[in-house]
């Protein structure tokens, strides 16, 4: 009787065990795969590609030529300057003739700033203002939620946070704008590939 009673036990033990062992698995998996397609947190530089090739530099002033019935928004790419610190020599050491140094060599700081790139105005295509409307703009803003980058109810207004989650979503991938751009919108999955629909 003792040894049935061991043995039902060890079978109880059992069967909720591999319940919990089955759930462990499951989670498992479903959270590889979705690791694999980034989550709704995943940073933009994860699952987009590089949207500056999107920048357009023209020679003249206004924006670019064509495609017909395209819209332009233009925005300045502010000057990058790098700050550089060096040790310059101000005397050298002295060494006598056994080769042991006599005085030490004496250094300065030098700091300089170069410029790595000039300030420029940069032009970009963009949904034109009569695609913005109230509709579009909360669809913007969910597909921004989804992704963890505009934290706040649907309003369908490009406010100031709506402005920012634009600029959080473009920024690591090419355009750092506030303003909505052609091709950011394409990934978000908000307007077609194609710029004729929407004229």
């Amino acid at each position: 009787m003792l040894q049935s009673a061991g043995k039902k036990k060890s079978n109880r033990q059992m069967q909720h065990a591999f319940p919990n062992a089955a759930a462990l698995a499951l989670m498992l998996i479903v959270t590889g795969c979705t690791g694999l397609r980034g989550g709704p947190d995943a940073s933009p530089s994860a699952t987009s590609s590089d949207l500056s090739a999107e920048l357009v530099r023209p020679r003249g002033d206004g924006p670019p030529p064509g495609p017909p019935g395209a819209c332009w928004q233009a925005d300045i790419k502010p000057a990058v300057i790098e700050t550089v610190t060096e040790q310059v020599v101000v005397s050298p050491k002295v060494t006598g003739p056994d080769g042991k140094v006599l005085t030490a060599a004496i250094f300065r700081s030098e700091t300089r700033q170069s410029m790595v790139e000039n300030r420029e105005t940069v032009w970009f295509q963009t949904p034109c203002p009569a695609e913005l409307t109230e509709d579009f703009i909360a669809t913007l803003q969910r597909a921004l939620k989804a992704r963890g980058l505009y934290l706040l109810p649907l309003t369908g207004r490009m406010d100031a946070p709506t402005r920012g989650a634009i600029r959080r979503f473009q920024a690591p991938i090419g355009i750092d704008s506030d303003h909505l751009s052609l091709a950011a919108a394409r990934q978000l999955g908000i307007v077609s590939a194609d710029p004729a629909t929407l004229r």
